[in-house]
């Protein structure tokens, strides 16, 4: 990827003083909720400066982008996720995919989105519609990638993503994510929130019994309601780390009840493996009379905009 510069110097300045950006994946409530929280001021701001994009763009991308980053945790092992979110309304949808490496990438199917009137409220539904999301994974050693899809039920991105892993992996999932521009419609600051509550481990209960009881499920309906208010009583998380607010003050103040430990901390980057030799190399591969009809009627060098981070590659002839 060719990283773009972000050249507001206000802005700069402003996000060289917050923390650094960093996800903390963090158990609770005796290893029954895993959750992550994710500090992403910077990390939205390169992707906005990746593909250029205005305030509603930015808005859409950056929910979906960190809702991707906090993906990561729940991969197992060496792992690669893409989330197609394709809808019937002006934005048309996305498509981000996330890596177990750390780094996340995506783009907007429109860049450009219509808005008939100001906007009077961050509510996304009226640019999202119908439609359907799906999630491909490709583990180490598969031979095929796996995918599913489901309905969008919300047209709320985070509602949606939480819907897929209800049906698709019967876990009770949550995520929040936050996108705080200021007056002058700037990413001041970023970031996401997930949390799962999950099945005891095999499935069974601790008296060795396959199935729960009714006192088994009344304790789980009782941790999850009480999760749910804990999780609901978080601040909005872009303000938050626009005020330079830390990631620890909300997972050991929002969660003490249920006695939070991190237990992993580490980075998350907007970025793409995407370089100008590996788009030469996909062009040398081409039938020879497809080459053949680029190298006689494109203009020379040739350019290569990749799709998923905005990088714009200028390929000369020779190199094909």
């Amino acid at each position: 990827m060719i990283k773009a510069q972000i050249n507001d110097k206000e802005l700069v300045e402003h996000i060289e003083s917050l923390p650094k950006d960093e996800m903390a994946v963090f158990v609770m409530a005796d290893g029954r909720v895993r959750g992550a929280l994710f500090h992403g001021t910077r990390f939205v701001n390169q992707m906005r400066a990746q593909h250029n994009l205005g305030i509603l763009e930015t808005m859409i991308l950056g929910q979906a982008s960190l809702c991707g980053a906090l993906l990561i945790p729940t991969m197992k092992g060496k792992e690669h996720m893409g989330w197609r979110y394709e809808v019937d309304g002006p934005a048309a949808g996305f498509s981000v995919e996330a890596d177990s490496s750390g780094y996340v990438r995506g783009y907007l199917f429109n860049e450009h989105i219509p808005v008939e009137k100001p906007l009077e409220n961050w509510n996304l539904a009226p640019f999202l519609g119908n439609g359907t999301m799906t999630m491909t994974t490709a583990r180490e050693g598969d031979k095929v990638p796996s995918s599913s899809s489901v309905e969008i039920l919300y047209k709320n991105i985070t509602k949606d993503l939480a819907w897929y892993f209800l049906q698709s992996e019967q876990i009770q999932t949550a995520f929040n994510t936050s996108v705080y521009m200021d007056t002058k419609g700037r990413v001041a600051g970023a970031g996401g929130m997930f949390l799962q509550v999950l099945p005891e481990t095999g499935g069974t209960k601790k008296n060795g019994s396959s199935s729960a009881s009714g006192a088994d499920m009344k304790e789980d309906a009782h941790l999850i309601e009480k999760v749910e208010n804990a999780f609901s009583a978080a601040p909005s998380l872009g303000k938050w780390f626009s005020e330079k607010g830390e990631i620890d003050d909300i997972v050991y103040g929002l969660f003490r009840e249920f006695n939070p430990a991190v237990a992993v901390r580490r980075s998350v980057i907007y970025d793409c493996p995407c370089s100008e030799e590996s788009f030469a190399k996909y062009i040398r591969s081409l039938p020879k009379a497809e080459l053949d009809d680029i190298k006689k009627n494109d203009p020379d060098p040739l350019e290569i905009c990749c799709r998923n981070c905005g990088s714009i590659y200028h390929i000369p002839m020779a190199n094909l």
